[in-house]
Parts: C-alpha cells; structure tokens; sequence
C-alpha cells in the first residue's frame, strides 16, 4: 500500500483496560497542481492515483473534455529534508490551445480534504457550464439494481478495512459492472480521481454511468458528475439542498440514503421508477 497508510502509536482503552498498540491510519498529504510549471491549486489527497487526480480536477474546473488536450503528466523534484521525493507536486502539459483554469481573485484554489469548494468566492463562480448535457441521458436502472452498488463498492475497497478513513468513489453501468473505484480522504478527490481516470482513457462524456459515493452528496460532487457527463448520482448518506437544486436544474438524477433497501430519489426519478403497489 506504500504512502497510502502508515503507522502511529495508540493506546487502546477496552472495557478500562489500557494497552497500546500501533494504529494503522490512512495517509493525508498535500498535492500541488502545476500546469507548465505553473502552481495552480494544492488540495490536501491520501497519495495514490495522482495523475488521475490532476486530470479529473482540470475536467471539474471546465479546462479540459478530452484525453489528447493533456499532453504530459509528471511528478515534478520536491526533495524532503531528507534529499528525497515526496511526489507531491504533478506538472501537466496542456495542449495548444487549451486554455488552464481561471486563477484570478474569484477563486482561492487552496483546497482541503473535506472541501473541493471552500475556496469559491460565490455560488455563480461554481455554476461551471458543462460540456455536455445530461438531460437526455437514456440511462435506465432498476432500483433492486441500484441497492447492490453499495455494497459492491465497499468489497472493492481495498484500504478501507485497515484504516476506516477512506472515502470511496465508483463509476457503474447500469448492469453492475464496476468500471473504476478510488478511495481518498477527501470525497471531492475520489470522485476527481475517477473523472481523471475516465478522461485518460477517452471515455467522456460518460453516459449511462452511474457515480456511486460512500459519503453525502454535496453540491460540488453533482457538480463534478455533471462536468464528466454522468447522468445519475448515489451516495449512502444525505444530498444537501444545493446539491438537489443543481441536479433538477440539469437533469441529473441524484439519489440519496442508499442503505440496504431502501433510498430517497429526489430529482429526474424517471431514470429509476420505483413499482408501485396495489
């Protein structure tokens, strides 16, 4: 697992009993985004993935939608006080013509792990205008369907079980297949890490898919799916109300509370019809 963990001493207090043991803890560090050497954000990342992680935040911001506008990616020397690499710094290579996100006072680009969007001057500035439209995505799922997503991306989780600190993100098809799945500390990174991932491998926009989050669904993720061309959002926990206003706006079906059985759809519930009874 490498930098993705490491390990920490702790006492454990079981029933007032003490002891101490090493504790294995999910890794948090900072990743400076540089286009032609250029620094252009730093968000705080468990390492791993990080080319995937540049590329999709370029896709989240509106100043890239296809694999040849990136020409290069590469980690860039940022010797520890030791002499060696952290790997903390990726510069990317924007082809002609391609034109890097807008850094200008409107938007503070220092990110954390918990907010890909703290640093937005005001709730226009991050109404980033997609490349594509979902609305008329012909995605259909059944709900029996969706209810196993869940789970499924949780089994795939591979650092989960040793740390319990790691969001989750996976990218769906309608039949169950699991296309991608990233885990980051943050949920933002997950989610761009898989975007990243689906640009570099020239699968935008990513129709009749479905973006399946272990967290909430904040305003900022359906923003994101929006920005790849995702049709329909899940997450295990609650949308906020900005979160449910960009979805309707857009079209996007974006479900919330999925937990065994059950979940809540509150927009573009077409894609989904639940049966009725009686």
């Amino acid at each position: 697992m490498g930098r993705v963990t490491t390990r920490r001493p702790v006492v454990r207090i079981r029933d007032g009993q003490h002891s101490q043991r090493p504790d294995t803890l999910v890794a948090e560090e900072p990743l400076e985004i540089r286009i032609d050497g250029r620094p252009i954000t730093v968000t705080m990342r468990t390492p791993g993935d990080d080319f995937d992680l540049a590329a999709g935040f370029l896709v989240s911001e509106g100043a890239v939608w296809a694999a040849d506008q990136l020409t290069g990616l590469r980690y860039c020397s940022d010797a520890a006080a030791e002499g060696g690499n952290t790997y903390n710094i990726v510069d990317v290579d924007l082809a002609p013509g391609t034109a890097a996100p807008d850094t200008s006072l409107e938007r503070n680009f220092y990110t954390t792990s918990s907010c890909g969007l703290c640093g937005k001057a005001s709730l226009e500035a991050v109404r980033t205008s997609a490349k594509w439209s979902v609305a008329d995505d012909p995605l259909a799922i059944t709900p029996a369907a969706l209810t196993t997503f869940p789970d499924r991306l949780r089994a795939a989780q591979r650092v989960f079980d040793s740390t319990g600190g790691l969001h989750a993100a996976g990218l769906f098809t309608a039949d169950g297949t699991l296309l991608c799945l990233r885990e980051d500390v943050g949920r933002h990174n997950a989610v761009d890490k898989v975007i990243g991932y689906a640009l570099r491998s020239g699968l935008l926009p990513l129709r009749e898919t479905i973006l399946m989050v272990s967290s909430r669904a904040s305003f900022e993720l359906v923003q994101k799916a929006l920005m790849a061309g995702i049709p329909m959002l899940a997450a295990v926990s609650a949308p906020s109300s900005l979160a449910v206003d960009l979805a309707a706006e857009n079209g996007l079906t974006l479900v919330g509370f999925l937990r065994g059985n059950s979940m809540n759809i509150y927009t573009a519930v077409e894609r989904l019809q639940p049966k009725t009874t009686g």
